[in-house]
């Protein structure tokens, strides 16, 4: 997966690629640039104020973290999976992450965990999370999840979800999973989740994990449903 610049491009370009690439990413991720919308070169060229040099860089990372799909004969659009499609990539999350949980009960340090501590501390800060209106994670070390599979020390985990799927999750755990009183909720279980974690006990945190995935699945279900519905009746 190519995640820099091309080598031969000059800083200026790799910094501003960079840059855009983030601007983008979390515009998707955030439902800005929402699911199955047209991305254009000249259109991104003029919101961002960057030459196409740059751009097109930023928009290959995109699609090489399968946040934009190219598309015969319509051009680059934002990913947009199917029901089937985005309940498969939760049963993955599922399996994947409840064994991530458990293996991070066995192998986290005590740093780790205390560095995954303070993650929950800045997350519990958050404004979007106070109102209850979300509970968005920056990418990377700020996400609880990825900090988890981190901890787990497994390096085929570690490609599969903090690399290659990291990104199409994200979106759509951030999209679907924060309505209702399903913020607060995720939040609370993940202090749970860590404290099974710190106690060495990974059947209970691969338990907790578990259930913390299904209950974000079934929440993700049914709000994707929604939005088919209100669409319909927006058509009809």
């Amino acid at each position: 997966m190519n995640l820099v610049a091309p080598a031969h491009a000059s800083p200026e370009v790799r910094t501003l690629a960079e840059r855009v690439f983030h601007e983008l990413q979390d515009a998707i991720v955030r439902g800005e640039l929402a699911p199955g919308s047209k991305i254009t070169e000249p259109g991104l060229s003029k919101a961002y104020g960057i030459s196409r040099g740059p751009l097109r860089e930023a928009m290959r990372r995109l699609e090489a973290h399968r946040l934009i799909e190219r598309v015969p004969h319509v051009g680059a659009r934002v990913v947009k999976l199917s029901m089937k499609e985005l309940l498969e990539l939760f049963d993955v999350r599922e399996a994947l992450e409840s064994m991530a949980a458990r293996l991070a009960a066995e192998n986290m340090t005590r740093d780790e965990i205390a560095g995954l501590r303070e993650v929950l501390a800045l997350h519990e800060r958050q404004a979007d999370l106070q109102s209850g209106e979300a509970y968005y994670q920056r990418e990377g070390d700020l996400d609880f999840h990825y900090r988890i599979v981190q901890g787990s020390h497994n390096r085929m985990l570690m490609n599969m979800l903090c690399d290659d799927l990291y990104y199409l999750v994200r979106l759509y755990r951030t999209q679907f999973s924060a309505s209702g009183a399903r913020p607060q909720r995720a939040f609370v279980e993940h202090h749970r989740i860590v404290d099974a974690i710190e106690a060495g006990d990974a059947e209970l945190a691969e338990l907790l994990m578990r259930r913390h995935v299904s209950a974000s699945r079934a929440n993700v279900a049914d709000r994707y449903a929604e939005i088919l519905k209100e669409q319909a009746e927006a058509t009809a």
